[in-house]
């Protein structure tokens, strides 16, 4: 938009957990609009994590939250061009980016995963992310090590 910002929209906590975090996901989840079934999904993720992390002593939605903290990255790569030849800087991520970032990469690589059920699925890369391993933790370390090796460039900031 070229005159305005749009306005941030107000999301509503979700019924059984009443967070917001929770509904930001659920709205990353869905698939064509079925709001109910990806809620379905995630609870029920989130009842396979407690089942198989029962000695870990923390309920589901924090293991959850601190898998999404592992998750997320602090440093991104933007492509910049200078003087005909493309460079790689490194720049930081903002806030809502970081969380957008670590949410859209953790329901990728569960969609990826072998596994009967989404909500299989989606709970054993949860758990693989809580455990700073999986696909979506290796992304994030991937995403760092560009923007280390690509320090050079970062006097190139926009």
């Amino acid at each position: 938009m070229r005159k305005s910002k749009p306005k941030k929209r107000i999301l509503l906590p979700d019924p059984k957990f009443s967070d917001i975090l929770v509904t930001r996901f659920v709205n990353n989840l869905m698939v064509d609009g079925k709001k109910s079934i990806a809620y379905t999904i995630f609870y029920d993720a989130m009842s396979i994590i407690g089942e198989k992390m029962k000695d870990a002593d923390k309920a589901p939605l924090d293991i959850w939250k601190q898998a999404v903290e592992n998750i997320t990255p602090q440093v991104e790569v933007k492509s910049r061009r200078v003087g005909g030849a493309t460079f790689q800087v490194p720049t930081e991520v903002r806030p809502e980016r970081k969380v957008s970032l670590s949410m859209k990469n953790l329901i990728l690589y569960s969609r990826k995963r072998a596994g009967r059920s989404m909500a299989e699925k989606l709970s054993a890369e949860v758990m693989a992310a809580y455990n700073q391993e999986g696909a979506a933790f290796k992304r994030k370390e991937e995403m760092h090590r560009m923007a280390d090796a690509n320090k050079a460039f970062a006097h190139f900031r926009f």
